[in-house]
């Protein structure tokens, strides 16, 4: 086999790279006020892009808030008065420790059990890295 062969075949066994869709932006939250309650209204569309389950990432923003918060269809609700900066601080946060990956910087991530430690695994660059549980 000559070189050109050898680097085919190679190529074909390495794994598929995440494709560069451009540069990734952290959602902002768009949230009301109503009485004593916050409505993050766009909450399912942060989840979504973030390809977390929505319950982690409010489970994530209660803790953050010291408040509770409910899912409600397509949005969840705090109890608490809380400011669209405040909101759009802790989902930041959330992205930057639970979603990016601390190698590359891609949100290609998903979050793994290895035995009792939670760990991002970035599916661009295949990096490791341990994380707190929520």
């Amino acid at each position: 086999m000559n070189y050109d062969e050898l680097l085919e075949r190679a190529l074909k066994k390495m794994p598929q790279r995440a494709e560069d869709k451009g540069r990734f932006e952290i959602p902002r939250a768009s949230s009301i006020t109503v009485g004593n309650r916050t409505i993050i209204k766009n909450f399912k569309e942060i989840a979504d892009t973030f390809r977390r389950d929505p319950n982690h990432l409010l489970k994530y923003l209660s803790g953050e808030l010291a408040t509770q918060g409910i899912i409600e269809g397509m949005t969840a609700v705090c109890s608490g008065r809380f400011s669209n900066p405040q909101i759009n601080e802790k989902v930041e946060r959330y992205a930057h420790a639970y979603v990016i990956c601390h190698e590359c910087g891609k949100p290609d991530t998903k979050i793994t059990k290895e035995e009792r430690v939670h760990m991002l695994k970035c599916e661009a660059c295949g990096a490791f890295h341990p994380i707190k549980t929520v």
